[in-house]
């Protein structure tokens, strides 16, 4: 009994602080499905990484507010679809409501088969930007959590590494704690410019964060870098 009264005031208070959060209302407000909008978007606006006509992948799409802003980016008016310039693709395990001028493929990004999807329905074009808000299902055990958000990580820096242009951007979703170091070594080894951004509609109390990768080095400079982090080990 008193577990459930104290999970009870948890969800209360959660809920509480979710409804009076004012990245929900602002998003409300907007339009947008979810407050992760806004994550996007101050990263967006700091680095100036989404244009008209570009070639966006957005893995781990679901509910769609990153891609509602990607879309709102492309399209020089802001709003109109028939001013839409690029190409919009978004990947999810989860299904996503429709968003105009976007192509979803639903399915689990680390399955050869729904990777083979993406790739032909990027018909031989590389992105000019790569986003990943994708998340493991977290188990509460750090080692194995750390562990997972890892192996999603790698493989979008494997995707952007084959399907990226040499001077696009990758974006990604991280999380304080383990792991974490390993993940900016990978990102310096790959990029030639690292950033790390904690943006305001992040919530103070959660851990995540996120990386930028600007331009892909080329691969002997990728074998040199690797050479030196094993030599000097």
């Amino acid at each position: 009994m008193k577990v459930k009264s104290k999970s009870k005031k948890i969800n209360k208070a959660w809920l509480n602080d979710h409804v009076n959060d004012p990245y929900v209302k602002l998003a409300k407000k907007d339009g947008y499905r979810a407050r992760a909008a806004y994550k996007l978007k101050e990263i967006d606006e700091v680095l100036q990484l989404i244009h008209p006509g570009n070639l966006v992948v957005d893995l781990g799409a679901a509910p769609g507010a990153w891609s509602q802003y990607l879309r709102r980016k492309m399209a020089p008016s802001g709003a109109a679809t028939e001013d839409f310039k690029g190409t919009l693709i978004a990947l999810d395990l989860l299904e996503m409501e429709p968003i105009e001028n976007v192509q979803f493929i639903q399915g689990d990004f680390r399955e050869p088969v729904v990777h083979a999807q993406l790739v032909q329905a990027m018909q031989g074009a590389l992105a000019d930007v790569v986003v990943s808000d994708m998340a493991p299902n977290l188990s509460g055990i750090e080692s194995a959590d750390a562990a997972r958000v890892q192996h999603l990580i790698e493989l979008a820096v494997e995707f952007s590494q084959s399907h990226m242009k040499p001077g696009g951007a990758l974006v990604v979703k991280v999380f304080h704690g383990s792991g974490y170091s390993q993940i900016v070594k990978m990102f310096k080894e790959t990029y030639k410019t690292v950033k790390p951004i904690k943006p305001k509609a992040s919530r103070d109390k959660s851990s995540e964060t996120f990386l930028v990768g600007i331009g892909l080095k080329t691969l002997s400079a990728l074998k040199t870098d690797r050479s030196i982090s094993i030599t000097g080990a």
